[in-house]
Formats: structure tokens, sequence, C-alpha cells
């Protein structure tokens, strides 16, 4: 293999604290040496080892490649409509998910992949080099295990959402529908995916139909992830937590029993900071999380209803804006952070032994992506040892 040596480093993200200052690992004057798709040596440029190439990272700041571990990719439409009517004062509900699956329904394999590839590209041009991504949006047997399929053609990180909202086909008979996600339609979409996930909220699935979704997945080798407590309190950070979900994703209404529950658990809170954004909703409180010890992962939930972004950096700035955490707490969350989310120890750091995605930074410090909010920072991204 050949190694790089990418040298004049202004700061350095490590995300561990062995190697630096602080949680994020702060090397000043860092210096990375990648070999193939991993990294094998990180700190300071002046006690930096021979390789057999030199990058010269021009006094940029270089942070670990965003691990975005909450994402509905596999879709056909859009909702401006929808949009424009709710910054003109209607309410955001479940419901809206409808309108999008009749047309990904309508859509043909080629169209679909299309759109997943357009997201993926804006994604990675902004940083992301780690993706989770959901079906959710065909709501019958042959259209989730198709987006399934074609979404496991571009991440490993693939996670069936058959639970998204109980199909229209199904309006008068939510029972028979909580019997076809967790029979025929598991048997065909387990295959295709690492992760299931439910929607447990009003509107969509209650607590006793979340849990018959998530055991039935579970039986069937699929780890468990929660939309949980999103538009009001509810059962599912409790029912995350006690089938050990490696995520409760939204938590924007927590009680205290609930805060409690995430922060003696191994289960991430995954906030979604551009979901609170576009639906104008109430803000998750990520600093009452992190103070009560509970393990924090930001994500943008891109989806074309109720969070129509794919920048991490843009919700890291609404993050330190309007939930409480400093610049340091939303970086690391949105790295390291969600790598846990996803139960990963391979990204979301630039250690020894981890895959060699990262990005350049035009600005010396990671606290330019909060402190100047909307800048293109993201100037080169690396992912698994190659430059992109």
């Amino acid at each position: 293999m050949t190694t790089t040596l990418v040298t004049n480093i202004a700061t350095l993200v490590t995300n561990d604290p062995a190697l630096g200052d602080g949680p994020l690992g702060l090397v000043e004057n860092g210096a990375l040496v990648i070999d193939g798709d991993r990294v094998v040596w990180a700190g300071a440029a002046e006690d930096a080892p021979d390789a057999d190439l030199r990058h010269d990272a021009r006094g940029r700041a270089c942070i670990p490649g965003f691990v975005d571990s909450h994402s509905h990719l596999v879709f056909a439409g859009d909702r401006t409509q929808e949009f424009n009517a709710r910054m003109s004062g209607r309410a955001y509900s479940a419901g809206g998910i409808r309108t999008t699956v009749a047309a990904t329904r309508a859509a043909s394999d080629d169209e679909l992949e299309a759109n997943l590839t357009r997201y993926l590209d804006e994604a990675l041009r902004q940083g992301t080099t780690t993706f989770e991504t959901k079906s959710g949006y065909g709501l019958t047997v042959e259209d989730e295990a198709r987006a399934l399929r074609i979404a496991a053609r571009h991440t490993d990180e693939v996670t069936y959402l058959g639970a998204h909202v109980v199909s229209p086909d199904y309006a008068d008979d939510p029972a028979a529908y909580v019997a076809l996600v967790t029979g025929e339609m598991l048997d065909a979409c387990a295959p295709h995916a690492r992760w299931i996930d439910v929607f447990c909220e009003k509107g969509a699935f209650d607590g006793d139909q979340a849990r018959a979704v998530l055991t039935a997945g579970k039986a069937k080798g699929l780890l468990p992830r929660v939309h949980a407590n999103q538009l009001g309190y509810g059962p599912g950070v409790q029912l995350a937590v006690e089938l050990d979900a490696a995520s409760a994703d939204h938590c924007t209404h927590l009680t205290d029993a609930d805060v409690d529950a995430l922060a003696g658990s191994a289960t991430v809170a995954t906030l979604l900071p551009g979901a609170e954004f576009s639906t104008r909703a109430e803000w998750p409180d990520a600093r009452r999380l992190i103070d009560a010890g509970a393990t924090v992962a930001l994500s943008t939930d891109c989806n074309p209803g109720s969070s129509f972004t794919s920048s991490m950096p843009f919700c890291i700035a609404l993050a330190v804006r309007d939930m409480g955490m400093t610049p340091d707490e939303a970086l690391w969350s949105a790295t390291a952070g969600g790598a846990a989310a996803l139960r990963r120890t391979d990204v979301g750091r630039l250690t020894p032994g981890s895959r060699a995605d990262l990005a350049l930074l035009d600005a010396p410090s990671h606290v330019h992506l909060a402190y100047r909010p909307g800048v293109p920072l993201v100037r080169e991204v690396w992912r698994a040892g190659k430059r992109v």
C-alpha cells in the first residue's frame, strides 16, 4: 500500500482524548498518515513519520467525515406545496408521508436510484462519508423490498421502515397492516437490511404495535431503532431502551424518566434539528440530555416532507444556536455520536485503525461550522483513504 501524510493541518479533530486536548482530542498543527483505507497515525506534525506521499492541508482544519445516522433517501417527488402551506400556518402531522408513498410507488427503480445517488453526492460534497437510509415510502411488500435493494447498493446501513405509517391500502384495518409488516413484508425485506425501525407516534403506530414490529425484526436478526417522541410525549423512548435499540430518534418531547432511561442505557438520543427547523416545531433540549449523561447524535433526517436538507454543517449550526449545544459537542455528535448510533467504532474518528474518512475545512477551526452558518466550508473530502 502507498502511505500518504496529510500535514499542515491547523486543527486536527481526532475524537480521541488520548491523542489531543479535550473530548475532541484536538491537535494543533496536526498531521495524519493514511495507509490504504485506514488511518495509521495521528498527532502533531512535528512528530509525523515518513510516508510515500505528502498532501498539504494548507492550514485548514481537519475533521472526521460526518456520520449521518438517520435519513430517508429512497423516494420520488417532493412536497413543496405542503412545505409552502406549513410555512403559511398549517401544522405538521405524520399523514403527509402518504403523498410521497404515491409518488414512490409510481417511480421506476432507475428513477429511485437516480434520486438516491443525487442526494448522496450532495451530502458527500458537504462532508458526509457514512450514512444510514431507510425504506418507508413504498408500504407494499414489493415496494419496500425494492427500496432496500436499491439502498443496499450504496450503504451497509440500511433500515427496514415498513412501519412508517399505516399503508393507505389498510387505512380501515391497521392490525392487518401490522401483521403484513411483521410477516410477509419482513420476510422479503430482512435479507437487504441491517436495522428495523418504527414511527412510534400518534397518527402512526402506538406502543404495542411498535413493540410487535421491533420484536419481530429482532427475531429475524435485524437491530432496532425507533422514531420516538417527535410530535408529543409517548412510549417510544422507553420502548427503545427496553429493547436495547441503537438509537431513539427525534427525542423532542421527553419526561424526566425518558431522559434518565437514555442516560442509563446504550441507546443513543439522535436529534434531528432539520425537522424542527422545517416544521417550526419545538427544539429538542440537547443540553438536558448531555448534562444527564446521555449519548447524543446529530443527523439530518433528510426526507422530502419534514427535513429536506442533506447538510450536516447546517444541522450543527442549528444545534449550537437553538438546542443548547457547544460547537465541540455538536461536532462530536455529528461524527462520533452518529457512529455510536450505528454501533460503529471504525468511523466518526481519526485514530489509528479507523477508516480514513475526513473533511478539510476552509477555516482554521471546526468552530467555524457554527460560526459561519450556511457557508460551504468543506473544501476536500476523503473517504476510505481516497480524495473524492
